[in-house]
């Protein structure tokens, strides 16, 4: 369940509310092309700013379309620990194979205070665990020390890795055999390539079937074909984090033709030379007609 390219994917909206015909074209879209699992409301989903009912919605819809196909990982964090457990509960209630937990932002928890709060989730809800650490988003990351005692916690699977530093991820590795799964696509493959096991990934949005191709040529042994891959992606990895995410990748998302574009507010449309910057990068990857 924990390996090869699962799409962070986004919430497409029309009108202020949930697109479901949008958000079911994307899903089919990802699983046509290779895609190993659906991360619903995750921070791309822009689960920051859904109702809980919307956030329900939206994993409910994910798992009526995906119909067992491969594996659905719910966001399911939250900066509260009560709130996050009665979004893991529903998750669980509503199907979802796993949950995928962004490190609670704003108050900045201990390392201690971290541990506890996933421990207490996972102990409570019996649903596999992913724990996201991002502390550009958050302002807090998960110690690797941390990580290896909550690995020995039952139920927690797997680390999103998007603290966007190697010697994060080494120093993880050395200390226990947690799966890995990268955060951030301009690093996909050199986390691969020191233990890592795929990527929950924004990139796949827009190239599931590259993304997952770099992935599964690297866990087969095809070094050099994951290398030529990285190359001709990285620009567009890059570019697809040229204002906060998921805003570039909406955009991206619009210039396909697959979604409106809509974000919720406080997000709003890309600048114009960000837009320019961000066509041209997609153009070169092959994506635009």
């Amino acid at each position: 369940m924990f390996s090869g390219s699962i799409v962070a994917i986004v919430t497409p909206f029309r009108g202020r509310t949930f697109d479901r015909k949008a958000y079911a074209d994307l899903i089919e879209f990802q699983i046509a092309n290779g895609t190993s699992g659906i991360v619903p409301v995750g921070t791309t989903g822009e689960s920051a700013t859904l109702s809980h009912e919307e956030h329900k919605e939206v994993i409910r819809c994910c798992i009526d379309v995906v119909r067992k196909r491969v594996p659905v990982i719910a966001g399911a964090g939250s900066n509260a620990t009560a709130e996050a457990l009665e979004l893991t509960q529903a998750a669980k209630d509503l199907g979802a194979d796993a949950s995928l937990h962004i490190t609670p932002y704003y108050n900045k928890p201990t390392q201690e205070g971290l541990y506890r709060h996933f421990k207490t989730i996972a102990e409570a809800v019996a649903l596999p665990l992913v724990v996201y650490d991002c502390p550009s988003r958050t302002g807090v990351s998960v110690a690797p020390e941390t990580v290896a005692r909550l690995s020995a916690v039952k139920n927690i699977v797997a680390l999103k890795d998007a603290e966007g530093n190697l010697d994060y991820t080494s120093a993880v590795r050395s200390l226990c055999d947690i799966t890995i799964l990268s955060g951030n696509d301009s690093l996909n493959l050199p986390i691969l390539a020191v233990g890592g096991k795929g990527a929950i990934s924004v990139l796949a949005n827009v190239a599931p079937r590259a993304t997952a191709d770099l992935i599964g040529a690297f866990l087969k042994g095809d070094a050099a074909t994951a290398e030529k891959l990285h190359r001709k992606w990285f620009p567009l990895c890059k570019s697809l984090f040229i204002e906060s995410n998921p805003i570039p990748v909406k955009a991206a998302l619009e210039m396909m033709g697959m979604i409106g574009g809509e974000l919720r507010p406080p997000l709003y449309p890309i600048s114009d030379k960000n837009r320019e910057v961000l066509r041209k990068d997609m153009a070169a990857a092959g994506l635009l007609k």
